[in-house]
């Protein structure tokens, strides 16, 4: 028998860009909406499934990141799955706090296209300083 934790032949599958990352698609596991889009290494990968919590690779920071991890918005992971070209991951998640996006919004998708602009078209569910309040102290 297999242990699912040790026997990483599973991420040898994933076609990993020339920094050896993929994109992940992280979706609501209720309504399907798509709550963000971030990046994953083999670790982060590895992690969100023993974890069971997405956990991506911060390309701007360098490191890992476990989504929610000074938000408190942790999304909980229900199923994963791998695209035809094995190149893209999507998550159904169940988003904790019902907030996604670091503006305090439920999807960082809020921007809709309308007469030849960008508008915002979600509401800020909790102002993003309240959130993240104790990195300004």
């Amino acid at each position: 028998m297999t242990d699912t934790h040790t026997d990483t032949t599973w991420l040898d599958c994933i076609k990993w860009d020339a920094n050896g990352l993929i994109p992940a698609i992280a979706q609501d596991h209720e309504t399907g909406r798509v709550l963000m889009v971030a990046w994953m290494n083999r670790e982060a990968l590895q992690l969100t499934v023993q974890e069971n919590r997405a956990i991506y690779w911060s390309r701007s920071r360098g490191k890992l990141w476990r989504k929610g991890e000074e938000s408190g918005h942790v999304q909980i992971l229900h199923e994963l799955r791998l695209d035809c070209d094995s190149d893209v991951i999507i998550m159904q998640v169940e988003q904790r706090g019902g907030i996604a996006c670091h503006t305090g919004r439920q999807s960082c998708f809020y921007k809709v296209y309308s007469n030849g602009q960008w508008q915002d078209s979600d509401p800020v569910l909790r102002n993003p300083e309240d959130i993240y309040e104790h990195k300004h102290n």
